[in-house]
This record gives structure tokens, sequence and C-alpha cells, in this order.
């Protein structure tokens, strides 16, 4: 099975009759067969950041967006076979002195070089396991190169290949919008424990925030939860408080706390750019789980028409779909889970199965290739990775690796202690949390 990239340089080339069984016969940009740096440049001309082609796309970037600089043009104009010869030559250079990260979400053209591959926080914890990396080259996207940067040593270098590589459902919270919010609710909800000792509010963050809201957590008691522990995760703030309030993410919260048994009127919506977040007191003081207003753009491509479309042309077919999914996707849904819970459920199929899988594209494409015996295919027939993971090339890890060699160091995240200190805690409660 041709790679996403390669699918849609054929589909941009209109010719798509040409692809490999079982492509899809459109994406959702043209755009997407250019190289992230024409991005990179068109962001620097208009002086305003943006998350560039793909599920993205219409995602407002915030001002304080990073945005990367210009790759030198050899690396631009370095073909296929040149780069991945560079890639290669620098990573046997550096050894053991540079680990390589890759995330199920990023185009395989990177995946290939990766010594690790998997979720956000699997990929932060496996940098743990090479303690002699001087190096740890992260392709994925802003928020997991920080939490890398969080729990390595201060002497490892954590490098994300291009620094416009962020996140649209991140950056739906930030820090001051957060804080307002709580602010709002202690007015409304006091700071004063129940007869049970349980606070008024318990905040819990989802691992794809910034690491401002994981210190943010840590500071006020709060918790980091991944999708694979959400659960688990609830059910500690229910100990220690008698609501959440659940960012960056929605459908996630909303999905988790359903399950849990926790009713939708329970369940407010926060809107921070209205006050109480759109909401009246009452509706507030009898709330369970308080919802931010954020959402994962690729994940919100999903529907239920597109569960009754392969449900109609494959009787029998097992559909498994990410939690940030919209709540009635997954409620049509045969089973929801996290990236992780999605390849076992696959690998622990022992008879030829029908998968439809409601998650990003890549990942859907990188199982179907390693599962032949299986049909997997995506829920969303457009070809629309995730904007931001396609900003990572190859052309921008054999720059970074190739720096390294010489002793250099690009595009380094840093999180400053006084942030990294209480978003360290965060984590280790949710480490804690294990389903």
């Amino acid at each position: 099975m041709s790679s996403v990239n390669t699918a849609i340089q054929l589909i941009t080339r209109e010719q798509a009759t040409t692809m490999a069984q079982g492509a899809a016969a459109s994406t959702c940009s043209p755009a997407l067969a250019r190289g992230p740096w024409d991005y990179d440049l068109a962001e620097a001309l208009a002086g305003v950041p943006a998350y560039g082609p793909g599920a993205s796309s219409t995602d407002v970037a915030p001002a304080s967006t990073p945005r990367q600089g210009q790759l030198p043009e050899e690396y631009k104009l370095a073909s296929d076979a040149e780069l991945d010869a560079r890639i290669r030559a620098a990573k046997a250079a550096l050894g053991d002195r540079a680990v390589v990260l890759g995330h199920f979400y990023q185009r395989d053209e990177v995946i290939e070089y990766a010594d690790f591959v998997g979720d956000s926080f699997q990929l932060a914890n496996a940098a743990l396991t090479r303690p002699d990396a001087e190096a740890i080259v992260f392709c994925g996207v802003h928020f997991m190169a920080e939490t890398a940067d969080i729990l390595s040593r201060p002497d490892q270098a954590v490098i994300l290949p291009n620094l416009a590589a962020g996140c649209s459902m991140a950056d739906m919270a930030d820090i001051d919008s957060v804080t307002e919010c709580w602010e709002q609710l202690a007015e409304v909800f006091g700071t004063e424990p129940d007869a049970e000792g349980r606070v008024p509010v318990i905040p819990v963050t989802y691992m794809n925030s910034s690491a401002a809201l994981k210190g943010f957590c840590g500071e006020r008691g709060g918790i980091v939860c991944t999708s694979s522990n959400a659960a688990t995760v609830l059910e500690w703030a229910f100990e220690r408080g008698q609501r959440v309030l659940f960012f960056p993410d929605q459908h996630l919260g909303r999905n988790t706390a359903k399950a849990m048994g926790v009713p939708l009127e329970q369940m407010p919506m926060w809107n921070p750019r209205k006050d109480l977040g759109g909401n009246d007191e009452q509706a507030l003081l009898d709330s369970r789980v308080i919802l931010w207003h954020g959402f994962c753009s690729v994940h919100k491509r999903f529907n239920v028409g597109q569960i009754e479309k392969a449900r109609a042309e494959f009787p029998g077919v097992q559909v498994i779909v990410h939690p940030e999914c919209p709540m009635e996707v997954v409620d049509a849904a045969d089973s929801a889970g996290s990236t992780d819970f999605i390849k076992k459920a696959i690998a622990a199929a022992t008879e030829p199965t029908t998968f439809a899988i409601g998650t990003e594209i890549n990942m859907v494409n990188r199982l179907a290739a390693e599962y032949p015996q299986h049909t997997i295919f995506c829920l969303d027939p457009v070809i629309c990775p995730c904007s931001t993971m396609y900003r990572i090339h190859p052309g921008y890890l054999a720059w970074v690796l190739e720096a390294l060699v010489r002793g250099e160091v690009l595009n380094r995240i840093t999180v400053d202690e006084d942030v990294a200190a209480p978003a360290k805690v965060a984590l280790e409660r949710m480490l804690a949390a294990r389903p």
C-alpha cells in the first residue's frame, strides 16, 4: 500500500487511477503535496501563523504560535534518495547520542527513521529508556516535545524538527483563558471543601495541552490524562473534588464521563469567549464535569453517516474510533479507544476481519500495510492528515540530525523550571493513575 504522502502526490497530479487499491480518490487540500517549507515562507511573508493545509486548516492559530524559519535550500532541493542517505548517515554517526521518536500520526517517510513509534506519552517515556542520548528528536508536535523536556534530564536536548508543528486543539485552551475560567468558577463555588473533604473543582488537562496548562493543574491539585486512562483519572478527580474542569478536548471528556454514568445535563460546556462560559450559575452548581470548548479537527471529521456507509458496504465490519470523535460517532461505533487501543484491537484479531477506523489517516494506512490479512480502511474517504504533524518532513529531520553531528542543537524545546516543576507533579499523578 502506498503512503499517504504518495497518494496525495498522485491525486494532486490527477493520477488517481494509478494509486494502490484501497486508496481514497480525493484529498482535503492539494497544497499538501508541496513541501512544508512553502507554508513556512507564506507565514513569514504574511506575518501571521497558520496550521497549514490539512484537517486544521480552518482553525485560527493564535499569534503566539511558534513559526519555523527557512529550511536551507540544500534540504528543500534534495531528492528523496539523497535525504534518505543523509539521514541514515547522520544517525549512524550519532549512534546512541541521539534518539528519534515518531508519533503514530507522522508520515511514513519520517516514521521509517524513528527508533520508537507510539502516542505522545509512550514516546516521552520511551526517551527515558535511552539515558545515554544527548538529544531527543521528537517527530510529533510542540506539546509532545514539551512533555519530553519535562520528563527528560536537564542535560538532554529535546528537538522539534519543525517549530511550526503545533496542535490546534492544544491551542484552544491557553493559560490566560483557563485562569480566567478558574477565577470565575471560584466566585460561583467558593474554595472551601465539602463535608467529605472534596474541593469544589479539580482541573484535569488532556495530554494534548501546553506545559503551562499541565503546570496549572499541578499547582491546583489537578492532574493530566491520556485517552488511555481518562476514566481512571476522572475517578481520581471525583474522589478529591465535587466536579471536574476538563480541557481542552470536550469530546474526550464527554465520552469518558458519559461511559462512567455522568448525565449529559451535568456536563455543561465552557466557552471562554462568554461570561461564565455561556452558562448560568445553577447549571455550573449542578455540574459534575465542565467541558472546555475545544476539539481535534482530525477526529471532528468523522460522522455517523460514514459508519452507516461502512456497515452497508461491509456487513460485519468492526468500527473502532478514537474517543476524541463526537459523542454520536462513538455511540455508533463498536468500540472506542486510544491509538494504542486501536492498534492492539487489530493485532488481537485472529481471523481475517474488516475494520473501519476513525482516527488519523497516516496511522490507519500504516495499520492496513502492517496487517494485510485484514481489510482496514479509514472511515473518512478523504485523505486529510493532521495539518501540524504534516509539517515534519524528512528534509527537516536531515537538517537537525546533521547539525547534531556538527555539534549544533537546532530547534531546541525547553520548558522553564517554574512551569516544568508543577507540570511534572501533574504528570506524575497521571502516571500513578493506572487503568
